[in-house]
This record gives structure tokens, C-alpha cells and sequence, in this order.
């Protein structure tokens, strides 16, 4: 039962590894771009916020949208201008979607977005469902909130919505896995602040499956974790990814304070955690293609051994 699936964020890289595999499920894939014209391997239309313009086609043409635009949070310090770069670039999309469903005549069937577990903040030890509450000081948890009632109203015009609170994913090709495994490699991998600090993680691929069923599958509404069933502690991580590569682990923790220093504000991404629970995933009847951070790892770094 394919159909035409419109995707924001589509050259990220969770909309870059979605795409194929949509494309390998017989799914006809289309992008908003900013600069449509550039696009040589898949259909485009064009968006652009700053001129609040969405392609009217795009919307007639979408049987599914699924909303991962954003700026990336990793990449830079989080100055004011930073921040607000990051709020806005997800807030102010899935609004202007909104606001093109509303008015354009469209025959889309659901509306799957992206938000993220730092809605929970840092939690510890605890265990963390769907409807458990949200952070209030943090940054991040204000990102996913305003994100996720932005994405709501969807469901407010009668289309199907789903939001995947999504954990940490892991991929060799971006993201924060080869961040992580430099250190390794080069023999000064070390857990970070306390390392007691829970990652809670997915493999790229199990996300791209998870968004996948939420299409084919009409139970899917509402908000679900995108996590794998077993996090791990920071320091348990850093172990299996220097047991994976081959390599020892010498240095010490790497305190808190110095990675503050270098990091300021958006040090809370590392430093804080949560244990954030899949039960809600699992009892859809989704499966796990990996479920322990070892088979994860092992199938990124195996040929490195």
C-alpha cells in the first residue's frame, strides 16, 4: 500500500537513511528544500520560513508528511542567537505545514513528527514513560514542548499525528557515534561527567522501521518513545564501544566542570539522562532489530576489529 511520503529535513541524517529505505518499501519519497533546484537524486519542492512560502503542490502531492527539520543541536555553542535558531527552525515549520493543511485542499493521511527524550530532562535513575513529566529549566525540554504542540494541532484538523520522542541514534555516519568513537580509536575514550548518567539510544536503522509502521499502521496516534529496551549508563556505553573497536580504555572520567567549559550550556546534552522506557514501541507489536547497545555498536564497527 505505498503511497507519496512529503519529508522535512529530508538531507539530515535520519531523513537521508529514511528515505532510502521508504524508497526500498516502494514508497515515492519527495523533500522540502530551500533550494529545490540543487536536488539531483530525489523529487523536491520548495519551503522557505523566512519568507513563511510552502510549494502549494507539495501538499496536494503528499499522502504522508513526516516533519524532521530542525538545526542541528550539536553542532555549534548555544549562544542566544544559537538557541533561538534551533527553537524556531522547528517551531516555525511545523507551523507554517499547519497552516498550508489547513488552507490547501490536501488528502494527507497522517503527519508523523520528530521530537526528542530531552523533554524529560535529566532524570537519573528513574524510569521514564510517555506520561511522566516534562523538564521545566532546561532548554532542550522547551525545544521538544513548543515542538510538540506545534505538531498537535494536526490532529486538531483531523489528521492522524504521531510524535516519536527520539533517544539518542546511533549511526556511523553523523551524529554523536563518531564523536564518540575518535576518542576510542585513539586509545583516550573515557566516560563522561559521572558516567553514571543513562544514554537512551536507537540504532538509525530501527528508527527508519519504527517511522515506517507508524505509516502503515493507523494505531500508531499520539506520543511514543523512540528508544531501543535497554539503556545504559554513559560509562557502560563507553565500554562496549572500546570493547566493539578493539581498544582499552585508559583515560579517567572526564570531569563535569571541564566539559562545562568547553561546552557551556550545551553540556546538558552529555551530561544529563534519562532511562526512558520503550513499553509503549514494543506493545505495538514493533520489534527490535537491536536491542543491546553491544549489536548496535557491533554493526557499525565489526569490520574495524
Amino acid at each position: 500500500m505505498a503511497g507519496k511520503i512529503l519529508i522535512t529535513g529530508g538531507t539530515g541524517l535520519v531523513g537521508t537513511r529514511l528515505t532510502e529505505m521508504l524508497i526500498d518499501s516502494g514508497y515515492e519519497v519527495a523533500h522540502l528544500s530551500r533550494k529545490p533546484n540543487n536536488y539531483s537524486r530525489y523529487k523536491a519542492f520548495r519551503w522557505d520560513l523566512k519568507q513563511n512560502y510552502i510549494d502549494d503542490h507539495a501538499i496536494n502531492w503528499a499522502d504522508y508528511i513526516i516533519n524532521l527539520a530542525g538545526a542541528s543541536v550539536g553542532d555549534e555553542k548555544w549562544t542566544e542567537e544559537r538557541k533561538k535558531e534551533i527553537l524556531n527552525s522547528r517551531v516555525q515549520g511545523t507551523n507554517l505545514l499547519y497552516n498550508c493543511l489547513k488552507t490547501t485542499p490536501n488528502h494527507v493521511k497522517g503527519f508523523l513528527s520528530a521530537s526528542a527524550i530531552g523533554i524529560y530532562g535529566n532524570t537519573g535513575e528513574q524510569l521514564i514513560t510517555e506520561e511522566s513529566s516534562y523538564a521545566s529549566e532546561e532548554f532542550l525540554a522547551e525545544v521538544a514542548r513548543y515542538w510538540e504542540k506545534a505538531a498537535w494541532q494536526m490532529h486538531e484538523i483531523g489528521i492522524r499525528t504521531v510524535i516519536f520522542r527520539i533517544g539518542l541514534v546511533l549511526s556511523n555516519l553523523g551524529g554523536a557515534l563518531p564523536q564518540m568513537a575518535k576518542p576510542v580509536k585513539m586509545m583516550a575514550g573515557a566516560p563522561l561527567g559521572s558516567g553514571k548518567q543513562y544514554m537512551s539510544w536507537i540504532h538509525i536503522d530501527d528508527l527508519c522501521r519504527l517511522f515506517i509502521k507508524a505509516i502503515e499502521e493507523q494505531q500508531f496516534s499520539g506520543v511514543y518513545n523512540a528508544v531501543a529496551p535497554h539503556p545504559v549508563t554513559n560509562q557502560e556505553f563507553t565500554k562496549a564501544l572500546a570493547e566493539v573497536m578493539h581498544r582499552p580504555l585508559i583515560v579517567p572520567k572526564i570531569p563535569a566542570f571541564g566539559l562545562k567549559l568547553v561546552l557551556g550550556e550545551m553540556s546538558e546534552v552529555v551530561l544529563g539522562g534519562s532511562r526512558v522506557s520503550s513499553a509503549k514501541v514494543q506493545n505495538t507489536g514493533f520489534t527490535f532489530e537491536y536491542n543491546s547497545v553491544e549489536e548496535a555498536l557491533e554493526s557499525f564497527y565489526h569490520q574495524e576489529a
